[in-house]
């Protein structure tokens, strides 16, 4: 227990500045992801952008951000195979944190839409396997995790594209589309609201002192949902339709869907706070809990509040600073969006990052979220995206993984050569 003993105040300390950083590049390129497609379909503006994700990204995280804090903290090493070392646990996670935000780092940098969910699953199983051992990592968990990389797009992708068909459908497709995108905005704000609300209430509250039945739950969101939707309908109340030309009915049909897009924003900012701060809190989190209990590597550890604010506040520092980079490729590089677009893309990702958030699984906000403007993208046709920009952006997913991986090795073994093993 000598270097817990020793060093532990030191360890604690760079732990808490490297989580931070790993948080202000989860702010940089993760969160601008999620801001990336309202931005760039001209629905709120880049200050709008950071206010929602202040409020929304905490609130995700503090009501819905324990399940997968959880899974990065202890699900993918078995803690058992380290308690006689802890202090390789805290140099691995140490390492882990530094790796995934130095890569983002890079990876904002060149406007690349990179996965921190990637990163640090990689950084963390990369110093475990070749660190202590390669039956320290749950494999079982890390092949559950990764089945989830491939399927999140897929499913962010095939719903944002049944979103959109059905905007055509509609709205688009009829004899008056201003009047019927009236009418039918009002039914996809209802479905955002009930979406954040059901995994708030199902998963969330718990750790607030509210434990809701299913049924509670289901009543309580469609209340909440409601409430959204006659918000919905008075702010588009306020839009008014101007006749000069079938132009300007587009123009005041997007406009419509633009106050969609304000919701599907927040629902956005929630999901990510919910499912992405746990990578940059989640190994912060086990540093403190074996540094706190003199060197016992506990099962389970409580999650201070000092704890979730560092992540909240390290993640508007980054979208605040850094962020318009990422903004950029999502918003616009990709393919052309729309308000009408956006929403389908962004509701799609909320929903799947939301959905694998109530399962425990860390998913890459990301890659549902690229998946979602695909889906968009493809229902206009293949020659509607960016395909060298598409490239780009799978090749960059491909190394963010073993790049993640062999940063943390380095780290690691430098952390051993300064502190002692």
């Amino acid at each position: 227990m000598g270097i817990i003993e020793d060093y532990g105040s030191t360890l604690l300390l760079l732990t808490i500045i490297f989580g931070f950083f790993m948080a202000w590049g989860v702010g940089a390129n993760d969160v601008a992801n999620a801001m990336g497609t309202s931005v760039g379909a001209k629905a709120i503006t880049v200050k709008q952008a950071i206010i929602i994700a202040m409020v929304f990204e905490f609130a995700g995280a503090y009501l819905a951000g324990g399940e997968v804090t959880s899974t990065i903290r202890k699900g993918i090493i078995d803690p058992a195979a380290l308690s006689d070392d802890p202090h390789l646990l805290v140099y691995g996670m140490m390492s882990a944190l530094l790796a995934a935000g130095i890569w983002l780092l890079i990876a904002t940098t060149f406007g690349w839409p990179v996965s921190t969910t990637h990163s640090i699953v990689g950084a963390i199983v990369g110093f475990a396997s070749v660190g202590i051992s390669v039956d320290a990592v749950a494999w079982g968990k890390v092949g559950n995790i990764a089945a989830s990389w491939i399927v999140s797009p897929i499913l962010a992708g095939s719903l944002s594209f049944m979103l959109f068909m059905s905007v055509r459908k509609f709205v688009f497709d009829t004899a008056d589309p201003f009047v019927s995108a009236k009418r039918v905005v009002p039914f996809y704000i209802f479905m955002v609201g009930f979406i954040i609300s059901m995994v708030t209430m199902v998963k969330g509250l718990k750790h607030v002192g509210l434990d809701l039945t299913f049924q509670q739950s289901l009543v309580l969101s469609a209340i909440v949902a409601l409430l959204f939707a006659l918000i919905g309908i008075f702010a588009m109340s306020r839009i008014h339709r101007v006749v000069d030309s079938a132009n300007h009915d587009i123009v005041n049909i997007e406009r419509l869907f633009g106050v969609l897009m304000l919701f599907t924003a927040c629902s956005m900012a929630f999901a990510h706070g919910s499912n992405d701060v746990a990578n940059a809190i989640g190994p912060l989190a086990a540093v403190n809990s074996i540094i706190s209990s003199g060197g016992e590597v506990m099962q389970q550890a409580r999650m201070p509040n000092w704890i979730l604010l560092l992540g909240g506040g390290g993640i508007v520092a980054g979208l605040a600073i850094y962020g318009y980079r990422v903004m950029r490729t999502i918003g616009t590089h990709i393919t052309e969006l729309t308000p009408s677009s956006g929403f389908a893309a962004e509701l799609a990702a909320a929903t799947t990052v939301v959905i694998a958030s109530g399962y425990s699984l860390p998913v890459s906000t990301t890659h549902t979220l690229v998946g979602g403007v695909l889906g968009v993208g493809l229902a206009r046709g293949l020659a509607a995206l960016n395909l060298r920009v598409v490239g780009t952006i799978f090749i960059s997913w491909l190394v963010t993984l073993p790049a993640g991986a062999g940063l943390a090795i380095i780290f690691f073994y430098l952390f051993k050569a300064i502190f002692g093993e």
